[in-house]
């Protein structure tokens, strides 16, 4: 059962891709991408000014008052957040678990990254206490910490930090010199956003946080690479975006043409992309809520997913089960998983969880359909978990899981 590392590798562990949406294009985004089909040149380093303009007004009708040249984009999330650390220095800490492509750049970087535990409530900011004592530990056996990754709508674990927590792990980052990069790819699919206020570090300290956002969040499909980042408007934060430009350019990362015009589309938000975004929300909190119930009804542990297309399961307390099968950590796990189940199920070994963990990403994209077809009538029904196809992928999670009892 144990998965052997391929020839050649070297020290970056590659994280899964981003939970799958399960949804067909929005037609009206694929028609943009079409109309600009004939363009044969790039956007330049950072993207061109109306893809800055679009994600200066994005931000700016969330409260985070923004200028086009407050803005970078890049062909992806990887590529933007390593021309960041690189710009930033230093070592870099982030919560645990964390989303499983941070670790790989600060690696690829020759950085040291540094887990710091999150609170019980939620994951994605780590807890303020355990910040004070890694950040302490850190510079006592000579590190420079300069850098906190936090995502307070979180993948993997699905959950929103509570405001207050924000606020006291941003202050704590902020008096230690820390540069806060807030990663808030989720935002947008907050199941309750009512009951689930989301508040960005930007918010509470402006001059000491980069906001990140990948597209594929909630706004594009996987295929049409997109990231984009807000700097500060204060501070050192106009030569930090010139090195990251820097850094983009001698990477090649720069946004295609055709998709950078779909990405400054969906940026404006017209009413068919909030449309669809507002019905993918509801469909996805849906089939979690079934997939939660069929996880605790096994006897593992997971949390109320809150946001994200995505859950956090742990199943420890199947540990004894589990090791008369052979599937003794996260690797192992996410293998016999992958091989009932049929499709991904990314281990917890890959988001910084310590050895020996028994926990799993559970995407809800592959429980929607297998056919574009099947995908769109999830969407558009009044209760897609009485669907057959998607019945029957539940029923199929269930079985996997009863066989674990």
């Amino acid at each position: 059962m144990r998965r052997t590392e391929p020839e050649g590798r070297g020290p970056v562990r590659y994280g899964p891709p981003a939970p799958d949406p399960g949804l067909p294009v929005l037609p009206e985004l694929a028609d943009v991408l079409a109309s600009a089909a004939g363009r044969t040149y790039p956007e330049p380093p950072g993207g061109g000014p109306i893809l800055r303009e679009a994600a200066a007004g994005y931000w700016w009708r969330r409260g985070l008052r923004s200028r086009p040249e407050d803005v970078a984009a890049a062909p992806g999330a990887q590529p933007l957040l390593l021309a960041l650390l690189a710009a930033h220095g230093g070592d870099v800490l982030m919560p645990r678990p964390c989303p499983a492509w941070w670790t790989p750049q600060a690696r690829l970087l020759g950085r040291p990254a540094f887990h710091v535990p999150t609170s019980a409530e939620s994951g994605g900011v780590p807890d303020p206490y355990a910040l004070l004592e890694t950040v302490r530990r850190i510079r006592a056996e000579g590190g420079s910490p300069h850098v906190m990754l936090l995502s307070v709508a979180d993948d993997p674990t699905a959950t929103v930090a509570p405001p207050e927590l924000v606020r006291e792990a941003c202050e704590a980052a902020v008096d230690e010199g820390l540069h806060i990069i807030s990663d808030e790819t989720w935002r947008d699919t907050v199941h309750e956003p009512l009951d689930r206020p989301l508040l960005s570090p930007a918010e509470m300290c402006p001059d000491d946080v980069t906001v990140i956002s990948d597209l594929s969040g909630a706004l594009l499909p996987a295929a049409w690479p997109v990231a984009v980042a807000r700097f500060p408007t204060t501070g050192p934060a106009a030569d930090r975006r010139a090195r990251v430009l820097d850094i983009l350019t001698a990477l090649g990362g720069f946004v295609a043409g055709p998709v950078a015009a779909a990405a400054a589309h969906a940026l404006e938000e017209p009413e068919p992309v909030t449309a669809r975004r507002a019905r993918a929300n509801a469909l996805h909190a849906k089939v979690a809520d079934a997939v939660h119930h069929l996880i605790l009804t096994s006897g593992a542990l997971a949390g109320p997913p809150q946001a994200g297309r995505h859950l956090y399961a742990d199943l420890g307390p199947l540990r004894a089960r589990l090791a008369g099968l052979g599937v003794t950590d996260s690797m192992e796990l996410e293998d016999y998983l992958s091989e009932r189940l049929h499709t991904p199920v990314p281990g917890g070994h890959r988001f910084g969880d310590e050895l020996g963990a028994l926990r799993v990403r559970v995407d809800t994209g592959p429980f929607l359909g297998a056919s574009p077809e099947e995908r769109l009538e999830a969407l558009e029904a009044d209760d897609p978990l009485e669907l057959p196809h998607v019945a029957k992928a539940l029923k199929s999670l269930g079985s996997a899981l009863r066989e674990l009892r």
